[in-house]
């Protein structure tokens, strides 16, 4: 990591926390969507085919273990599925990000999710979701949140879900010299971008920083609440990033990561803002209904109504005309 993110402060306020159940978080995974609808019912059984499945594809393993954890239940039926099966890696994984959601729910003492997802590293040492897990828990920038990024990395160099965390860590930051001169989270996004492979989709943090960095501001009255009327999106640094990360997905899209559509929802939303339709209409095809909470949230909206609108102005629709 580039050195301006150490240490992290623990002045910053807290980052936004993840919806209860969000029912489009499986994406286009419909093996996922399954598989979560069964353990809704208390059928564990299409999760541990799943995951089995999943192998060590860490990005895909970490995006599917996440959204089963979301389901309410998760807790019990992982406990179930380890009565059936002692030991199992993945019901222990799952259990350990259930805890997490609990925790970030506020339905359980942190403490006792940070022990669950250590007990799952150490039985899946390879693994870095367990860590995913821990990182998911940091709430306050500390240099623990570093540490637990490096744990990650080490495990997966370019784990997309918790390089995004760690933009959402950074993006707090309050900086030293006015609401936005060059921000910590704009120096270690172009520093992941720049050391990750080229058809990486780690290309476009830059993106997701700046979506961050506007949430940031926004909610302490430092930029507007609508973040079309924001010169936040228009200046030349933002300018030159969503050039850059819209070259990028027009030769390097990846139709198989299973976290492309939070990619393409930040850069149509990036677009929008930006004043440019046509190119955002392109996004909202490739898109389809799969609108994610971030950043269509940000700062404080209602993300469905919002994509709704901004995907009917971009391609040209009566607003409510659209499915």
């Amino acid at each position: 990591m580039p050195p301006s993110p150490l240490p992290l402060g623990r002045d910053r306020e807290r980052v936004p926390r993840p919806p209860d159940a969000d029912p489009g978080a499986a994406l286009d995974d419909t093996e996922l969507a399954a598989a979560r609808a069964a353990l809704a019912q208390g059928r564990w059984q299409a999760a541990r085919s799943l995951l089995a499945r999943t192998g060590d594809d860490w990005d895909r393993r970490g995006h599917r273990v996440a959204v089963l954890a979301l389901e309410p239940y998760a807790a019990a039926w992982a406990r179930e599925w380890l009565l059936a099966a002692p030991g199992s890696v993945d019901a222990t994984v799952l259990l350990a990000l259930a805890h997490v959601r609990r925790a970030l729910r506020d339905k359980e003492d942190p403490a006792r999710a940070r022990a669950a997802c250590r007990h799952a590293a150490a039985l899946a040492p390879a693994d870095p979701t367990p860590w995913l897990g821990l990182l998911m828990l940091e709430r306050d920038g500390s240099a623990d949140a570093v540490r637990i990024f490096e744990e990650i990395r080490a495990r997966h160099r370019d784990h997309h879900h918790a390089h995004h965390l760690m933009v959402a860590l950074l993006a707090e930051r309050r900086a030293a010299a006015g609401p936005d001169p060059l921000h910590e989270v704009y120096e270690f996004a172009a520093w992941a971008a720049e050391q990750a492979p080229a058809d990486s989709p780690l290309v476009i943090l830059p993106i997701v920083a700046h979506a961050e960095r506007y949430r940031a501001l926004a909610v302490r009255g430092l930029a507007p609440a609508d973040p079309t009327t924001a010169a936040h999106w228009r200046d030349h640094r933002a300018g030159d990033v969503m050039k850059a990360a819209f070259d990028w997905w027009l030769e390097w899209e990846h139709d198989d990561h299973p976290r492309r559509l939070v990619d393409l929802n930040h850069l149509a939303h990036a677009k929008v803002c930006e004043g440019r339709p046509a190119e955002a209409a392109a996004l909202f095809q490739r898109i389809g209904e799969h609108a994610t909470p971030a950043p269509w949230s940000y700062p404080d909206r209602d993300p469905y109504a919002a994509f709704r609108a901004a995907r009917d102005g971009a391609l040209g629709l009566e607003p409510g005309r659209s499915r």
